[in-house]
């Protein structure tokens, strides 16, 4: 698998990103990863990277995006936070890795079982931990369909929560960064939410959070 040059990272569109990261998985979940050296890559990368995808997922030692998409390095810009929420500063890691460094997509992933989501739906208040969980808060009270059992121990009302927190979080991107926004409107780069299922490895993207629009 090449490494990426700009020339390359300019051929490619926020449709084909998908799809690079779609077949990425498919090869995750099959185990049939490609073959790469990592140790030439780093060599090549030294001067410059061209990353085609930013993607914002959890700290989860079970999520790490190069692997579940099949990437090598210099391919994706990884932000990583518990329940993959945002600030300004991950905003901001987001407008470079876009802007000013190429990206053509935004991927916010989600996955299964996340203890973070699972904090919120407890309402935990621990330290710092407790600033970071009232983020995902409006997505446990925008969760109307459960009526019982509204707490971690409802695995129905955890995944449920974690796919509203997901769709929250894209349109937030939009509405908190307008040069995020006026990039996706223009077409130059694409959004999309999605959710990694820990125990198949699979992912899911959510076809009502995908932005990709024709360049102007």
């Amino acid at each position: 698998m090449k490494t990426l040059t700009k020339e390359m990272q300019n051929a490619i569109t926020p449709s084909m990103a998908l799809d690079l990261l779609k077949e990425g998985n498919k090869r995750f979940v099959n185990n049939l990863k490609v073959n790469r050296n990592l140790l030439q890559q780093a060599n090549e990368t030294s001067d410059g990277q061209h990353p085609f995808a930013v993607i914002l997922s959890c700290i989860d030692s079970r999520t790490s995006a190069e692997l579940i998409f099949d990437q090598g390095l210099g391919d994706v810009f990884s932000v990583r936070i518990a329940g993959n929420i945002i600030n300004e500063d991950i905003l901001g890691s987001m407008e470079f890795g876009c802007k000013v460094a190429g990206s053509k997509i935004i991927v916010v992933l989600g996955h299964t079982k996340c203890g973070a989501v699972k904090g919120a739906c407890d309402h935990v208040e621990m330290g710092n931990l407790t600033a970071l969980l009232s983020k995902i808060q409006p997505a446990v009270y925008d969760e109307k369909t459960v009526t019982e059992n509204r707490n971690s121990g409802n695995s129905e009302f955890v995944e449920k929560v974690a796919s509203i927190n997901v769709k929250r979080t894209v349109h937030a991107i939009m509405e908190r960064s307008p040069i995020l926004k006026e990039m996706i409107e223009s077409g130059s780069i694409g959004i999309v939410g999605g959710i990694h299922d820990i125990t198949t490895g699979e992912v899911r993207f959510y076809d009502d959070t995908l932005i990709i629009n024709t360049p102007n």
